[in-house]
C-alpha cells in the first residue's frame, strides 16, 4: 500500500519551507530528501526524489521532501546554500 502524501508549511528563517511528507503505519526512521539544484527546474516533486522517499517509506522510515527557498509554495529566494543551509 503506498503512503499517503501530506503537504505542510513549516516555519523557517525566511518564511514558509514546504514539505511532503509520507510515512509509514509504524516508522523506524526518518530520511530528509533534497531535491536537485533549484536553479535547474530541482523540485520536491523530481521523479529521483520522489523514488528515493517511496523506497524509505517501504523501508519503514518516514520521507521528508522539502522545497528550497524560492521553490513550488517555499517562500523566499534563492540564496547560493547560505540561507538554505540556515533552513
Amino acid at each position: 500500500m503506498k503512503a499517503p502524501e501530506e503537504k505542510l508549511l513549516i516555519d523557517g528563517p525566511a518564511g514558509k519551507i514546504e514539505v511532503i511528507m509520507e510515512r509509514p503505519d509504524a516508522p523506524k526512521g526518518i530520511a530528509l530528501i533534497a531535491h536537485p539544484h533549484p536553479l535547474g527546474g530541482g523540485a520536491n516533486t523530481n521523479k529521483v526524489a520522489h523514488m528515493l522517499a517511496r523506497t524509505f517509506v517501504q523501508l519503514g522510515n518516514v520521507a521528508l521532501r522539502p522545497n528550497f527557498r524560492g521553490v513550488g509554495a517555499s517562500e523566499g529566494s534563492h540564496d547560493h546554500g547560505v540561507g538554505e543551509t540556515a533552513d
